[in-house]
């Protein structure tokens, strides 16, 4: 058995699932793979963390992936696997609140923790919504989700940044209606950005390219088993983490399923795979407004080449145009 380790984005949570269900059921083990999870801090920080050594795959950002490919050519770990074909990021905002629209955001206060990934492409919104960052005060903080949506309802500040789903997990699980907040959303103001994907170190990929193939394989196997049984699914993100909120995990997982990857493309690539012309618009669009010193080969930021059949990939979750 090859001892495989893997950091996750962050706690263990219900969009995760699949790892877990892959690890249950013996996929990895029968590709010859021995798994360690260790949570992340967040999906950004993943992606540093894979390129540095420490470890072999990780899910993380592939926005990121193509900021550390234009800034350390050939250390950025690729994409392997995309999972969510749609961007995850939102800023929140009270629902019944004075900010209706992305132009209202100017001269508003924000929250986000500190490395969160909406946070770090705020520039890509603020490009496409035609709003100038410089206008937005933007405040760290590390206090869990479910303790700073209330602050938004108190009007103690204008809103949140965060993923769509974590963000209704944790009103959820703060005893608040999700329905209560207005979400911004990437996947509608810069469509041509993707979120969550597994990465590969490229001394891993060099050195066990059969792995990561059989990696990809068992988690692409576990995913089509969270689509068919999600309440099952979570009694192995469970397994992991007996105090999760069962219902709150529900709800994020599902709706990661109906959100960040239904985007329309996967009814042709599947689930893992992506558009290569959108993935190109996406490279050049991170590269033009984060002003990067160059713009990274598209082969550094996805290789394809670890995808399973195209028959076998998850298609049934895409939307119809």
């Amino acid at each position: 058995m090859l001892h495989v380790r893997f950091i996750l984005n962050t706690f263990v949570s219900g969009p995760q699932a699949w790892f877990f269900v892959a690890d249950d059921r013996g996929y990895f083990a029968a590709e010859g793979l021995e798994v360690t999870f260790v949570p992340g801090d967040t999906l950004a920080n993943a992606v540093p963390k894979v390129a540095s050594g420490a470890f072999d795959l990780g899910y993380g950002d592939l926005n990121a992936v193509i900021t550390l490919a234009a800034e350390a050519p050939g250390a950025a770990p690729p994409a392997v696997f995309i999972m969510h074909n749609a961007s995850p990021y939102t800023i929140a905002v009270a629902a019944e609140g004075p900010v209706r629209t992305p132009g209202d955001l100017a001269g508003r206060h924000l929250l986000s923790h500190a490395d969160d990934a909406a946070w770090k492409m705020f520039d890509t919104f603020a490009a496409a919504a035609n709003v100038d960052p410089a206008t937005v005060s933007v405040t760290p903080d590390g206090r869990h989700h479910r303790e700073l949506l209330p602050l938004i309802l108190a009007g103690t500040t204008d809103g949140l940044f965060g993923f769509v789903n974590t963000l209704a997990s944790a009103a959820i699980e703060a005893g608040l209606d999700p329905t209560a907040f207005r979400h911004f959303e990437w996947r509608t103001i810069v469509p041509d950005l993707c979120g969550a994907a597994v990465i590969a170190s490229p001394a891993f990929i060099a050195a066990h390219p059969d792995a990561v193939r059989g990696f990809v394989r068992a988690v692409n196997r576990a995913l089509a088993d969270v689509v068919a049984d999600p309440e099952a699914a979570i009694g192995a993100v469970r397994r992991r983490d007996p105090g999760i909120d069962v219902k709150a995990n529900l709800a994020r997982l599902t709706g990661t399923l109906a959100l960040e990857m239904a985007h329309p493309d996967g009814a042709t690539y599947g689930i893992g795979a992506v558009d290569p012309a959108r993935l190109d618009r996406a490279i050049d669009l991170v590269a033009r407004v984060k002003g990067l010193t160059r713009r990274p080969a598209t082969s550094a930021i996805f290789d394809a080449r670890f995808l399973p059949a195209a028959d076998d990939r998850v298609r049934t979750l895409a939307r119809r145009r």
